[in-house]
């Protein structure tokens, strides 16, 4: 799901409210579960990767490590009562995002298509904007891809795989250090993190592969639709 059209956390963070794990344990479990999927899509992309500059990979993942980092640090400090009342209103947005991203990056293109080149300061902006993105990646992961999208698109990027294949390598930059906060923090279920990591691995190689010959139209009103449904669940059930 998260290689081919993004939206994973949809299912698993609700899964595992659903079988009883409280509520910031659900975050940081999906992070860890998701984790290693999110390294197995990178390595499918290893060619388009190749085709990006180093030196601006080099500097978002720096970004993206640092806000890994703070986000996730927020989540352990967070109250479970206060992240209860949070939790509808991050799945709205997620959901907005989500819905909205096909116009939100073609929006960009228009405004970046007659760039032949990302400037200093273009790149710069962009690292800022990916630090408070990442921050927000370690604290809840919904909708991050949608966002990292959208700031490479702001920095004037336009092919599509390469900037699907950046990333992925930055969301798993920032959920790698999210997921040793919260190991650190011990606030992972590990049996079901260990077992829905088994399907992250085989869903992340696999999707990666997938998401060059398929048209994604279908799953994403499948997610949206998902998305929907959890966010009004949600609001009905929040304290």
């Amino acid at each position: 799901m998260n290689a081919v059209a993004g939206g994973g956390t949809f299912f698993t963070f609700p899964a595992l409210i659903f079988t009883g794990v409280p509520l910031i344990f659900s975050q940081a479990t999906t992070a860890v579960a998701l984790l290693p999927g999110g390294i197995a899509s990178v390595g499918a992309y290893r060619r388009e990767l190749a085709k990006v500059r180093r030196g601006q990979t080099i500097v978002l993942i720096a970004a993206s490590l640092v806000g890994g980092i703070l986000g996730a640090n927020l989540l352990l400090h967070t109250k479970q009562e206060v992240f209860a009342r949070l939790v509808p209103f991050l799945l709205l947005a997620a959901t907005l995002l989500f819905i909205f991203s096909n116009r939100i990056t073609a929006a960009l293109h228009s405004h970046t298509a007659d760039k032949k080149q990302q400037s200093v300061v273009s790149l710069i902006g962009t690292s800022i904007l990916q630090l408070v993105i990442a921050t927000y990646g370690g604290y809840f992961s919904g909708g991050q891809s949608i966002l990292i999208l959208m700031a490479l698109g702001l920095m004037g990027m336009e092919n599509i795989h390469e900037m699907n294949a950046l990333k992925t390598l930055l969301s798993s930059c920032v959920s790698l250090l999210a997921v040793i906060t919260f190991i650190i923090g011990r606030v992972v279920s590990w049996p079901q993190a260990l077992l829905m990591a088994v399907g992250a691995i085989i869903g992340g190689y696999g999707g990666a592969s997938l998401a060059r010959k398929i048209d994604p139209r279908y799953i994403r009103i499948f997610v949206i639709c998902v998305g929907i449904i959890l966010t009004i669940y949600f609001f009905l059930q929040s304290p």
